[in-house]
């Protein structure tokens, strides 16, 4: 929202944004949780939500998640715009629908494309300020698009036992861990390729290229790393990655924040 101002946005603006947003996120997490019930209770890993330990019902939690999602939709519509509020109603819809009922028990490329509707907030972020979309929100999405896979391919590579238990094709289910880490490495350079397209097209400063160039750099140090050890068969630590995945993640939009408000 600061870059599409290129300046601190109307503060009501940016609060009715991230509460609309909040909002249907927790739709879209509630409905995941009701769908995924069954699998849940047999992963150790979800063994502690709420329709496993019976907190809440399954009735109480699908009306939540729609009551929520609805209450989403006419935030964003009726306080920030309708462009907002649409584009928040597809990244729900491809969550539950496209996500979660149909790709993430049937292919490895579940997290891949899934990964698609936690890309969706950049759009919705730039949508509420300009109230349209040009190819620099589209860049963002590509870099949480391509981040997310060398995000989330290492915590699957922890929790590898509980997917194969309950059948979800993770790649690292499916696959080695040299062919996961070599993913990996692939997914990490491109995150990095397309996060250096936005000084160009944005444009960004000094500030912003300096951070993504060095925290770019070390996301993949630490790919190659995890790959390294993979290969030489020796234990890895794939959560390093995926924390050091967080950290860029956070440097890199930190960076894209503070950019547009410094004078060079």
């Amino acid at each position: 929202m600061i870059l599409a101002q290129q300046g601190i946005p109307n503060l009501w603006l940016v609060l009715g944004t991230l509460v609309g947003g909040s909002l249907s996120a927790g739709s879209a997490g509630a409905f995941n949780c009701y769908i995924d019930r069954d699998i849940d209770r047999v992963m150790k890993r979800t063994q502690n939500r709420p329709l496993v330990t019976g907190e809440l019902s399954d009735r109480e939690a699908l009306v939540f998640a729609y009551a929520v999602g609805l209450g989403s939709i006419l935030w964003l519509g009726l306080l920030v715009n309708w462009f907002s509020a649409m584009l928040s109603l597809v990244a729900i819809l491809f969550y539950v629908i496209v996500y979660t009922m149909w790709l993430k028990r049937r292919t490895s490329q579940n997290i891949i494309w899934g990964g698609a509707a936690g890309c969706m907030p950049v759009l919705i972020g730039w949508a509420a300020v300009t109230n349209s979309l040009t190819w620099t929100p589209f860049i963002l999405f590509g870099i949480i698009f391509l981040w997310t896979p060398p995000h989330y391919w290492p915590l699957s590579m922890k929790y590898r036992e509980d997917y194969r238990s309950v059948s979800v094709p993770m790649l690292a289910v499916v696959r080695g861990r040299a062919i996961v880490g070599l993913q990996t490495i692939l997914y990490a350079w491109a995150t990095v390729a397309c996060s250096l397209l936005l000084i160009p097209v944005a444009p960004m400063g000094i500030v912003y290229s300096v951070v993504a160039i060095a925290s770019g750099g070390w996301f993949i140090y630490e790919t190659h790393r995890l790959y390294g050890m993979a290969i030489r068969h020796m234990d890895v630590n794939p959560m390093r990655v995926f924390h050091a995945s967080i950290s860029y993640l956070t440097l890199l939009f930190l960076a894209v924040a503070v950019d547009p408000l410094l004078p060079f």
